[in-house]
């Protein structure tokens, strides 16, 4: 049961990578088109939007944040590769589940913080100074975002490695 239960919160994972994948691809295109359309309107006109300018360091948290639950599964992320060729795999295994449960513990506790700030500055109403309005929360919006995408694939890989250790002992 709990191999059916997993098998299908790691479909969903896939299909919730494949999103997180998809808003990186287009907010990459959206800065890179920025910055471009920024340097021909300067160059047509002799000035330019600053909004053009602005636009990809805010984007920079939407492209940031939700992209960590994809590559903490993917284990693209910075890791020391020393243990796992000196370990037994049971005993990977059981590393992977508590650096699994760490990522779980820091993005729950990262998740909280995070709507904590988007709360307060929702509240506080305050917007960007740009020739566009972009209300200072939404910026913030992503790092709840991100770490809730974190939390959900570290649960999957907990899960996985707790089902991995258990299929091993039964063995």
């Amino acid at each position: 049961m709990l191999t059916v239960a997993l098998a299908r919160f790691s479909k969903f994972n896939e299909w919730l990578e494949k999103a997180v994948y998809l808003l990186a691809t287009f907010i990459v295109a959206n800065m890179v088109l920025a910055l471009f359309l920024s340097a021909l309107v300067r160059y047509l006109s002799g000035t330019g939007y600053d909004w053009f300018i602005e636009l990809p360091p805010i984007l920079t948290s939407w492209l940031v944040f939700p992209m960590l639950g994809p590559l903490l599964k993917s284990g693209s992320h910075i890791k020391v590769d020393v243990l796992n060729n000196n370990l037994s795999p049971q005993n990977l295994s059981l590393l992977r589940l508590i650096i699994s449960l760490i990522a779980l513990i820091a993005s729950i506790i990262f998740l909280m913080a995070g709507i904590e700030a988007t709360s307060l500055y929702f509240k506080l109403g305050q917007v960007m100074e740009l020739e566009i309005e972009i209300p200072v929360w939404w910026v913030y919006l992503a790092f709840p975002t991100g770490f809730l995408i974190m939390a959900i694939f570290a649960l999957e890989l907990v899960l996985s490695e707790l089902l991995a250790l258990l299929n091993g002992r039964d063995t």
